[in-house]
């Protein structure tokens, strides 16, 4: 069984991902991919470099990630350029690895954690597609303490996403991760439970 694994910036999705992990699921994580598409000698980051100017390179040949993430968070045609060169690259790469899982352990739980999965149009590639949830208030506090920005900036972000409570609709299931780590987990476990995946 597979499940696509979404929600908004900063709701918490790797802490859900690490306690399915935890319970045997095998992860597919499309953040880690996405910085795998871009490492010195890619085609991808040689094309942001060709599209976007060579200063988004650093001197050792890697990408400039923030001086990048002004860029794109602050022009949605910008950010519509980057994405039709890195998303072809991370679908390929990610539905490679969920096959992968899927032969070699038939009867594990392969969670795929895509950030972008509704905006990317993905939900029909996994059985169900699980949420985490956190109220959008909570959201911008906690995205502005985890990278030290200021409000404006985190709104920006925000603002580049589907909104959580969209997403929320949209999901199969929701674990709300709003309040104390053991609630979090306890509905975890209660959905592996109700799918039989529990300790496989």
């Amino acid at each position: 069984m597979n499940i696509g694994l979404t929600g908004g910036i900063a709701s918490g999705k790797s802490t859900v991902s690490q306690m399915l992990v935890r319970h045997g699921a095998l992860l597919v994580d499309a953040d880690q991919i996405a910085r795998e598409i871009v490492l010195p000698g890619s085609p991808a980051l040689q094309k942001i470099a060709d599209q976007f100017g060579a200063d988004m390179l650093l001197s050792d040949g890697s990408l400039h990630r923030k001086r990048l993430g002004e860029i794109v968070f602050a022009n949605p045609e910008q950010r519509k350029l980057l994405e039709s060169i890195t998303h072809p690259a991370i679908r390929a790469r990610m539905m490679a690895q969920m096959s992968q899982y899927e032969q070699e352990h038939p009867d594990k739980l392969v969670v795929v954690d895509v950030p972008l999965l509704f905006e990317s149009g993905m939900e029909s590639l996994f059985q169900m597609v699980m949420v985490v949830y956190v109220p959008r208030d909570v959201q911008l506090q906690r995205l502005m303490n985890r990278d030290c920005s200021n409000e404006e900036q985190a709104r920006q972000r925000l603002a580049a996403q589907m909104d959580i409570e969209l997403k929320r609709e949209r999901a199969d299931v929701v674990i709300d991760n709003s309040h104390s780590l053991e609630e979090t987990e306890r509905q975890v476990l209660h959905f592996l439970t109700e799918q039989g995946c529990l300790g496989l």
